[in-house]
């Protein structure tokens, strides 16, 4: 992980989707915060690894 100082935003989000992402972290031994981030990179890994599939093709 980069040693950047982090970013801070405010991110406003459903109830339900709020308790579904908690359940999921807790699972995961993960704060909500760390499992959304967590989520995130996986997201942008796959775009960069379909973006780059997409230029060799």
């Amino acid at each position: 992980m980069p040693s950047e100082e982090r970013k801070s935003f405010l991110l406003r989000i459903d109830p339900e989707l709020w308790r579904e992402l908690e359940a999921w972290a807790a699972d995961e031994l993960r704060s909500v915060n760390g499992q959304v981030e967590y989520l995130l990179r996986q997201a942008v890994q796959k775009r960069k690894r379909a973006q780059a599939a997409e230029e060799e093709a």
